[in-house]
């Protein structure tokens, strides 16, 4: 599971304006990465223009999921992950750092902004925390204990199955030893008690 890109972005008509961004591209060739990152960008402004204000959606693209938020107030972020990140951990992320940015940003500098204007230097630190989606969101570190607990219960619950039935072998035995020493008590107390009449 990994992210790569981070944006927030401002709808405006016809063209989506790149206020910030991070990215994280150092799973690519070292040759790769600024054409990566003008990628990143160019797919991040695209599938916002095309998203209707109020909306969320996740875009594959071969083995990427654009995941993409446009609030009413034309505000809009978009994480470009791989597809085994979970999508409910994306967009909580985006909810997360489009309400951040509108109380640190001011609404005016939305529509004129762009990354070297715009004073907004949380966007790397939410990259970075939320690589690992089971530290960074509370919904999945439970899931991820609770799926330990599961598989903890199972192995305890196979264990226990074969206690009981190594318990059940000794029962066996103890009923047939029983038996046997109930025998033994009765001749050894017959042999007794021929030996005190004597």
């Amino acid at each position: 599971m990994k992210l790569y890109s981070l944006s927030v972005l401002y709808k405006s008509e016809p063209k989506a304006v790149l206020l910030k961004a991070a990215y994280d591209v150092s799973s690519f060739s070292f040759f790769q990465r600024s054409s990566v990152q003008e990628f990143m960008t160019f797919t991040s402004q695209l599938i916002v223009e095309r998203s209707a204000k109020g909306s969320r959606a996740s875009v594959k693209e071969q083995e990427y999921l654009c995941h993409v938020y446009v609030r009413s107030d034309s505000l809009a972020g978009v994480v470009i992950a791989d597809s085994e990140y979970p999508s409910r951990v994306a967009f909580t992320l985006l909810e997360k750092v489009l309400d951040e940015f509108s109380k640190q940003v001011d609404r005016i500098d939305w529509p004129v902004g762009s990354p070297a204007t715009i004073q907004y230097t949380a966007l790397d630190g939410h990259l970075s925390r939320y690589q690992n989606p089971r530290e960074a969101d509370p919904m999945s570190k439970v899931q991820a204990e609770l799926d330990e607990t599961k598989i903890i219960l199972h192995n305890t619950m196979e264990s226990l199955l074969e206690r009981g039935e190594k318990l059940d072998d000794l029962v066996s035995k103890s009923e047939v030893l029983g038996t046997q020493s109930k025998a033994f008590y009765k001749t050894a107390r017959k042999q007794n008690s021929c030996c005190a009449i004597m």
